[in-house]
């Protein structure tokens, strides 16, 4: 629904799911204000319902400081799952063959100014990308075709607990645990 409105009825049919559940569950989607509806369609003396799932919060900024851990949490999990089966998706049908594409994946020690200037830099990074976007589509016009499906991503974040692969071994998540004596 983040992609495309859909309906309960539609989402029943694609997730394979009773008509029941899903309309359950888009109801407390709706109330808990994460959907919005978008248009109603009449269908055989009912009204049917086409809702698109509401923009998350984006990290970083005020917003998002006041948005609660469990949801930041649940937010970046949902965001990192996504990201991962659409990446692998693509890395399975050839996706990283041309020379445009790009993966990379830098380990950094910042001071906080550092780290300060390159959020600013991923921020403008983001922001630049859409002004690209905006031109693209207007280049592009009503055609519906020549235009290439790309994605971008661009993550930063504070590397705790990851492994540092310049260091040639992981770095430990947790301590190691002490053996327990066994009983005699």
């Amino acid at each position: 629904m983040e992609e495309q409105p859909a309906s309960p009825v539609e989402l029943s049919q694609v997730l394979d799911a009773t008509l029941g559940t899903i309309s359950y569950h888009v109801r407390q989607l709706n109330e808990l204000g994460l959907l919005e509806l978008v248009r109603e369609t009449p269908r055989r003396g009912a009204i049917e319902h086409h809702y698109r799932a509401k923009p998350r919060p984006k990290s970083g900024g005020e917003q998002w400081d006041s948005v609660s851990v469990i949801a930041k949490q649940a937010v970046i999990g949902a965001e990192l799952a996504q990201t991962t089966e659409v990446a692998t998706r693509a890395a399975g049908v050839g996706g990283f063959d041309s020379d445009h594409a790009r993966l990379e994946r830098l380990r950094l020690t910042l001071d906080a100014k550092g780290v300060e200037q390159l959020s600013k830099a991923v921020g403008k990074l983001v922001d630049d990308a859409k002004k690209i976007q905006e031109a693209a589509t207007k280049r592009l016009g009503n055609s519906n075709g020549g235009g290439s499906d790309t994605a971008l991503v661009a993550l930063l974040f504070d590397a705790v607990g990851a492994p540092d692969p310049s260091a040639g071994r992981p770095e430990p998540t947790q301590k190691p645990r002490k053996p327990r004596k066994r009983a005699s």
